[in-house]
């Protein structure tokens, strides 16, 4: 499925080494003797420039530098494994912590790396947990010296502005486990695929304009009814991710959504590289814009849209592939950006996690019609002056665009065409002159379509691209083209198929590439994909190459889904067993119970045309199920609760997990239901801050700041173990709490009126200062009335654990804390607040000379036993504070005629 090396080396690889060491000596920057040179960081257009000057040495660079994985050969027979039909591991898809495990480079690596950064006054600024990058800032000066280069400044050769980029390719020393580097030149940033059509294009159109949005162009329910005729799926249950270089206006989302009557799905940004989420670039907010409203367009019932969104000022796409990949929790992603530099060895490992993860990534080929063959071409795809990449990357699905006509407005598929506008706008496609050629494309026919047998050729599919309406700007419409339609097309596709692989209890569809030139090679084809056979992506620069063809081809790929045929070609037949919701349930409360909530009920359903058997099986002694098994009729329902069983009340403090497996007799298909049963446990989230972030906590006061001098200033955040460990009490994260003044961090707990709670954290104080200040509120916000613990100016003091119990007085109480260090800071962790039960007997045990009782206690309580012979004097025999402990007690009939036990919590 996977070329094992599938990046050749460039003809002439070694006299362009040669001369970049004989460059750099010839400037006076030799690296030392031993040093390894990185190439591909200096843009080639350098070359034929000359710098007006050297780069400011004050000047501030945030660079992403990037590791190599640590057994590549090993990653590649992996993917080969995990989607070859055949294999046991097909579709077994790794966790990003398992990918890191086998794959991601080791942790000595990626603290070697650190400490160069830190020898040569770089900045850590953000640390990856598959330790692939490690972002880091630093002065141009510094900078320089670390990787033996002169930063010069130089004017664009086409635009009106200058830019800055090394005068020499980077070194490093040898065995220094470092890739490449982001960030030493600002040639090209990102650019958005969209392109607008003016009056003169709306005024010469060719194609029928039968969509059902203004001037007839395509929009909302248009591309359901062109590719998706009839079908229920709409991405229920699936998130949708989005790579951005910009922001947008949520008025224009929902104004799509309103005007198209499609539902509001719920979008979530994540933003990354100081971005601040603004809209300010006309062509950059239409992007955003776009790709969220043909995601909605095509998955109304997507159940969020993440958008990633880096920065056109200071951009990284790296950082950006990078916290999709480590957070995993998309399974379908679109892009319609790209950039310069070329093939990236760090860009291509992610795009490798994300295949191992079962996550599916669609990118817009491009707009430039066909691209020109020969790395040095006037548009070659892999020429890193130009801004392509990565649309040659073999791990991902290549996506270029078509005009489509339709039978009218909301009307069926009548025919497509290659997008061309003319003029070198068009649907992308061409060769790469690095890549060669994936084993799942070798077997394709490239006699009549101009291909490679040796080298990747793209793009694998397409969408419409063409004629299309979105809300951007802040309330204006446009109309737009380009495939950065159809990429994001493609992943709401993909999310209708995920939805269906989900609820048919298999995984998701993973990287489609290997399924789809499998299915274009069998019968199946036509009847899955509209074939497209007209037009070309030919212009100026390729008069004669390329042109549809029968079959795959370098202009569409294998053309346009057509419908559920392909739906089920990839993500496999419907289940007709439904189960409602497609969630488990997570039940919590004290030893003892109550438990919350006290039942979940699922529907269960027959969407077939014939009766069905169905059962439940996993379900541990303390979970309830009924009824268990039952027939449904064709179109019949029941209801199916899940609660807490009788055991459940006697069980020990513990986290407990159960898999229930919803089975359609018939089919043998089964979908499972994960519950989690949590007795006694915190009801803090995330206490010990291992999301890496205030996930669950409510912060008001200054974070981490940017300084004129362009060095990030830490007031409050949470900080990984490997750059501040004192802040870290256990695990790899932990709260660092350093403002100027007062600054406040809570939560709302879940309590029990009336209840009791253990509530613990862990403070250390590494330097001592004046204006220091922590305190602890509980149940309210107001002031002193609340206050628990105050601490004022302390002496430096060690790791502390700080413990009270407290009781609750309503079903909702905020946990607080306040800290103010300057200038330096207090370490927080391990915030716990875990419920009291009334201590109780687990077990008992009689003999003729002694008895033993067994109590169920909470950890770090003490309990006491004491006896009585009147119930009015009570002498104690044993205290302790273990979580289970037995007590013994020799028979006293010998000394009393009977005794009174009890047990009792300590104050």
């Amino acid at each position: 499925m996977f070329n094992q090396n599938p990046r050749p080396v460039r003809p002439g690889s070694l006299s362009v080494a040669l001369g970049m060491l004989l460059l750099c000596l010839l400037a006076g920057r030799s690296p030392a003797w031993g040093d390894q040179i990185l190439p591909g960081h200096v843009p080639p257009v350098v070359a034929r420039l000359t710098a007006q000057g050297v780069l400011p040495p004050a000047h501030r660079l945030n660079l992403a530098i990037g590791l190599p994985l640590r057994h590549a050969a090993g990653l590649h027979d992996y993917l080969n494994r995990l989607y070859d039909p055949a294999s046991p591991d097909y579709h077994h898809y790794l966790t990003p912590g398992q990918f890191t495990a086998q794959f991601g480079p080791t942790a000595a690596d990626y603290q070697s790396v650190i400490a160069f950064a830190r020898r040569h006054n770089l900045t850590v600024t953000r640390t990856h947990g598959n330790r692939l990058l490690l972002d880091v800032s630093g002065s141009a000066a510094d900078v320089s010296a670390a990787f033996h280069i002169t930063l010069k400044v130089y004017r664009h050769p086409t635009e009106p502005r200058d830019f800055y980029a090394p005068d020499t390719e980077p070194s490093v020393p040898e065995g220094l486990p470092i890739a490449d580097i982001s960030g030493l030149n600002n040639y090209a940033p990102p650019r958005p695929r969209s392109l607008r059509i003016d009056s003169t294009r709306a005024a010469a159109q060719v194609t029928p304009l039968n969509g059902s949005g203004l001037s007839g162009r395509y929009f909302g329910n248009d591309f359901r009814a062109a590719y998706v005729p009839g079908l229920t799926l709409t991405g229920a249950g699936q998130q949708l991710g989005l790579v951005e270089f910009a922001g947008y206006y949520a008025r224009d989302i929902a104004t799509y959504e309103s005007k198209a009557k499609l539902p509001s799905v719920p979008l979530e940004n994540v933003l990354l590289d100081d971005s601040d989420g603004s809209s300010l670039d006309t062509n950059a907010n239409i992007e955003v814009s776009l790709d969220i409203e043909m995601a909605v367009a095509m998955a109304p019932g997507l159940s969020k849209i993440i958008v990633y969104q880096g920065t056109l000022s200071d951009y990284q796409p790296n950082d950006v592939l990078n916290a999709i990949a480590t957070s995993n929790q998309v399974s379908q992603i679109s892009s319609s950006w790209a950039w310069s530099g070329g093939p990236s060895a760090t860009t291509d490992a992610i795009f490798q996690e994300m295949a191992a993860q079962g996550q599916s990534f669609f990118n817009a080929s491009g707009d430039s019609d066909a691209f020109t063959t020969g790395v040095n071409s006037a548009d070659a795809v892999d020429d890193p002056n130009q801004v392509n990449a990565p649309s040659s990357c073999p791990y991902i699905t290549q996506v270029g665009g078509t005009t489509l006509t339709t039978t009218g407005p909301g009307g069926a598929w009548s025919s497509e065409t290659v997008w061309n506008w003319g003029g070198g706008k068009g649907s992308s496609g061409g060769i790469s002159s690095y890549y060669g050629i994936p084993a799942w494309q070798a077997n394709v026919s490239m006699a009549a379509n101009g291909g490679s047998t040796a080298f990747r050729n793209i793009p694998d599919v397409a969408l419409t691209a063409d004629n299309i309406l979105v809300y951007a700007g802040d309330g204006t419409n446009y109309s737009v083209g380009g495939t950065s339609c159809a990429a994001p097309l493609w992943a709401a596709v993909a999310a209708l198929m995920n939805e269906q692989s989900v609820t048919a209890g298999r995984p998701v569809i993973g990287f489609v590439n290997p399924s789809i030139y499998a299915l274009g090679e069998n019968a199946g084809y036509g009847q899955s994909f509209h074939d497209i056979t007209t037009g070309s992506n030919t212009w100026s620069g390729s008069p004669n190459n390329f042109y549809a063809v029968t079959g795959y081809d370098l202009c569409t790929g294998w053309g346009t889904p057509a419908g559920k045929n392909l739906i089920n070609a990839l993500a496999g037949a419907p289940n007709p067993l439904g189960i409602v919701p497609d969630t488990g349930c997570t039940l919590s409360g004290l030893v003892g119970g109550p438990f919350n909530p006290a039942a979940m009920h699922y529907a269960v359903t027959n969407q077939g045309g014939v009766a069905i058997n169905w059962s439940v099986s996993g379900f541990p002694a303390w979970l309830s199920v009924t009824p268990a098994s039952g027939t449904l009729a064709a179109g019949g329902s029941s209801v199916v609760t899940a609660r807490p069983a009788a055991s459940a009340s006697v069980l020990p403090a513990g986290i407990y997990a159960a898999t229930l497996a919803f089975t359609n007799a018939g089919s043998g298909i089964g979908q499972t239901r994960t519950f989690t049963l949590q007795v006694g446990q915190s009801v803090v989230q995330n206490g010990g801050f291992e999301s890496g972030d205030f996930l669950d906590w409510t912060f008001v006061g200054n974070g981490v700041q940017i300084q004129p001098s362009g060095s990030l200033l830490t007031y409050n955040a949470v900080e990984y173990i490997g750059d501040i460990p004192e802040v870290v009490h256990s695990g790899n994260y932990g709260a660092f709490l350093g403002d100027t003044s007062v600054a406040t961090l809570s939560q709302n707990l879940a309590t029990v009126p009336g209840q009791n709670y253990l509530v613990s954290f862990w403070l250390d104080n590494p330097q001592s200062g004046s204006g220091q200040e922590f305190f602890m509120n509980w149940n309210t916000n107001a002031g002193n009335a609340s206050q628990i613990y105050l601490l004022e100016n302390p002496p430096v003091f060690a790791w502390t654990n700080l413990t009270w119990i407290l009781a609750a007085t309503a079903t909702n109480t905020v946990l607080q804390f306040g800290a103010a260090n300057p200038p330096n800071y207090f370490g927080l962790d391990d915030v716990s607040a875990i419920p009291i039960p009334p201590p109780s007997i687990a077990a008992a045990g009689i003999t003729r000379a002694a008895f033993s009782l067994t109590f169920y206690t909470v950890p770090g309580v003490s309990y006491q036993v004491q006896w009585s012979t009147n119930l009015f004097t009570w002498t104690p025999v044993s205290t302790n504070t273990a979580a289970s402990w037995t007590l013994s007690v020799t028979n006293p009939v010998a000394t009393d005629h009977e005794r009174f036990y009890r047990i009792r919590r300590l104050p």
